[in-house]
């Protein structure tokens, strides 16, 4: 490959990394997961989904046993 065009490469690939960081810095809020806070405030089908999920995980649990009374006949 050619310096030339290795240079030209490079050069290009340098503009887009500042313009990527210049747009990072002008949103910085809109950048990873802080951009879905609050996405699905009030949306009832979330609230339908987390319900069961919450099910499901409370159905994996085990069962808490009762004591038995002990009848007239037990010692």
């Amino acid at each position: 490959m050619k310096e030339s065009s290795l240079e030209k490469r490079v050069e290009a690939l340098e503009r887009e990394l500042l313009n990527l960081r210049t747009d990072m810095e002008k949103s910085p809020e809109a950048s990873g997961w802080k951009a879905f806070v609050g996405a699905f405030v009030n949306d009832p089908y979330f609230k339908k989904a987390m319900d069961i999920g919450k099910n499901y995980r409370e159905s994996l649990k085990p069962k808490r046993r009762t004591k038995r009374k002990p009848s007239n006949g037990d010692t």
